[in-house]
């Protein structure tokens, strides 16, 4: 199943995705089995994050060629940051420069678990069993920000900068599957996104050593390899099993 989130009137639905129409639902999947209560056409469809997280927690350096390309050092153990709601943007929408923003402005194509039950001090089996589904993530980064910065404040949480989607996927073996960073249709980057140092499921039982996962919340889990990206560019990040997440750059102050 795919799951999404469109907006419908000006207000958050959710929906289930089929070939040609989404079925909007009464409620959220995550929490029930909902009722179907209209659809829209896919082509139609103003999308929406899949899942706002009540905690948005990501990982950073986890994969060797980007811990090698980087200089350094492979961690020892599974290690998650957080990163902001407001980021978030949804599958076609515009991913928006901001006019103070110089230097290295690059996209990171990402796998991102959604979490579908609470889970606390999980065993392997049940983290494997708390991931409700899969979808796609682009953590855009202002590089010269972050390194000027003490924090990611505003390198990796001003708002556009983590488009999501375009919906969750169920069905499928995430790491089994292919990555792949397309700009202006060129492809950037490809590389098996199963790769990983540690994968979603040793960072889940990680994470709830100390924290509880809830429904909803989402793991980002870094990326092998990063690309420019300018107003003008579309990015396009496919993971193979799941789909497509597009999105325009443009400028700040220039939306039309």
């Amino acid at each position: 199943m795919r799951y999404t989130r469109v907006s419908v009137g000006g207000r958050a639905v959710w929906g289930r995705v089929g070939e040609e129409d989404i079925e909007l639902l009464s409620e959220s999947p995550l929490e029930c089995d909902p009722d179907v209560i209209g659809t829209v056409a896919r082509a139609t469809a103003v999308w929406l994050p899949p899942v706002v997280p009540p905690v948005f927690y990501a990982v950073g350096y986890n994969y060797p060629r980007h811990i090698a390309h980087a200089g350094a050092t492979t961690p020892d153990r599974p290690e998650v940051g957080y990163r902001a709601n407001n980021a978030l943007t949804g599958h076609g929408s515009p991913i928006v420069k901001p006019v103070e923003v110089e230097g290295r402005f690059e996209a990171e194509p990402e796998l991102v678990a959604v979490i579908g039950r609470p889970v606390r001090h999980a065993t392997y089996e049940e983290a494997r069993k708390s991931v409700f589904g899969w979808t796609i993530g682009n953590d855009v980064s202002a590089r010269t920000w972050q390194h000027r910065d003490r924090t990611f404040w505003r390198s990796k949480n001003s708002d556009t900068f983590k488009p999501m989607g375009p919906w969750i996927e169920t069905d499928v073996d995430a790491l089994a599957q292919t990555t792949t960073l397309r700009v202006n249709g060129a492809e950037r980057a490809s590389f098996p996104t199963g790769d990983m140092v540690y994968d979603p499921f040793d960072h889940i039982v990680e994470i709830t050593r100390h924290i509880t996962l809830h429904p909803g919340d989402v793991l980002w889990m870094g990326a092998e390899s990063t690309c420019q990206i300018e107003p003008g560019d579309t990015v396009d990040v496919e993971i193979s099993g799941i789909g497509v997440l597009s999105n325009p750059v443009q400028l700040e102050g220039n939306r039309a």
